[in-house]
């Protein structure tokens, strides 16, 4: 056996320095990577639910009510900030996800008080999150009891009572869309989501990376084929495998995990159709930029965990701080979701999805436009 060369050990470890110093994307993601993962799981990572978004309708308009309200408010759970005049209004509200519960005041609220009655409070709260429902719901209920002992404890004082007297408020609550508040219906939709963008995106962008590293790339330089054509034709494929896996995941979700969409199917499928060929267009890009495929294998890793963080996968948006919430106003599963949980949990249509319908088509056009002239130039 020959002995161990430094010469011959120098000279590999040279070789190696040379081909890391010219793979810049992989350095530039080992340094950068950990840093960003840091700042994403450190700030988007908080089960705290506050800040609740709730609708309130006061039919009463007296100053216990407004003390009911004001005690909600300053619990910092729930933001019931938007007063609405009917049922209608509240429903919508709750559909759009711009309110996650709804206080309902009945006309004899303050009568009820003053008068040394049981007042009752009616409280909605949106199940489609479950986290969210059950932090509404504890609030709601803490608050309740908090301001019934109050009242209590001043109906006692003033009439000169040892003992109990009657509950002054009760709040009867009512969860929408989830009763039991499952998590696999709140997870499931969001699940095919992620799981379409990491599979589809994934394989896209080998694509092109493929012909580069087999040099075949250079023999479709030579033929008359333009940019645009080369690359829609590596798209149509795709689309195929992807609509396959959406079927799959879609039945699975069904048939094994017994979720079933509320709204339209025909709607479900064509956002669906939608959200795929927007992760293809940047599947695309992304073989357009990277050289190999483990910077391919990279880039969409960057795409993947911080959809995981920022999308509303997982952890509710309103929670995280507001640069975060930008963040994830750039991942187009962020829309998705919304239009997943909307169509599976809630039942709703295009009336309540059309801007997020609308912010997936701009990335669509955005991305794709980008990914051809990006295609275009490496050609040139």
């Amino acid at each position: 056996m020959a002995g161990f060369s430094w010469t011959r050990f120098m000279a590999v470890l040279k070789k190696e320095f040379i081909q890391t110093k010219r793979d810049v994307p992989s350095v530039i993601m080992a340094v950068v990577m950990p840093v960003v993962m840091l700042l994403l799981f450190g700030y988007a990572v908080n089960t705290d639910v506050d800040h609740i978004p709730m609708v309130v309708w006061d039919q009463s308009m007296t100053a216990d009510s407004r003390e009911v309200v004001q005690a909600l408010r300053n619990s910092t759970y729930l933001d019931p900030d938007q007063y609405v005049q009917g049922y209608g209004e509240i429903e919508d509200a709750m559909n759009s996800a711009k309110a996650r519960a709804a206080l309902i005041i009945p006309p004899d609220y303050g009568k009820a008080i003053q008068g040394g009655d049981t007042a009752t409070l009616q409280v909605f709260v949106d199940g489609a999150d479950p986290t969210t429902a059950r932090a509404a719901l504890s609030a709601v209920q803490a608050v309740g009891t908090e301001r019934a002992w109050q009242l209590q404890s001043e109906r006692m004082n003033l009439q000169g009572l040892g003992g109990a007297i009657g509950r002054p408020i009760e709040v009867e609550t009512r969860v929408w869309y989830n009763p039991e508040m499952k998590s696999t219906l709140f997870n499931i939709p969001a699940l095919i989501g992620l799981i379409l963008q990491n599979v589809i995106a994934l394989l896209t962008a080998f694509s092109l990376v493929r012909e580069k590293e087999r040099g075949t790339m250079e023999q479709l330089v030579v033929t008359p084929i333009r940019p645009v054509e080369l690359l829609l034709g590596k798209l149509v494929p795709f689309v195929g495998i992807g609509f396959v896996a959406f079927a799959v995941a879609l039945l699975m979700a069904i048939f094994w995990f017994d979720v079933v969409p509320q709204g339209s199917w025909v709607l479900l499928i064509l956002l669906s159709i939608l959200f795929l060929v927007t992760i293809l267009a940047i599947g695309l890009l992304i073989s357009t930029i990277a050289s190999t495929q483990i910077q391919a294998m990279q880039m969409t890793v960057l795409l993947v965990l911080p959809s995981i963080l920022l999308s509303g996968f997982i952890f509710p948006r309103e929670t995280m701080p507001l640069f975060l919430q930008a963040l994830g106003g750039m991942i187009p599963l962020t829309y998705y979701i919304t239009i997943m949980r909307g169509i599976f949990l809630k039942g709703v249509g295009l009336e309540y999805l059309w801007q997020d319908t609308l912010i997936l088509l701009v990335f669509l056009v955005g991305i794709l436009t980008l990914a051809m002239k990006k295609f275009k130039k490496n050609l040139d």
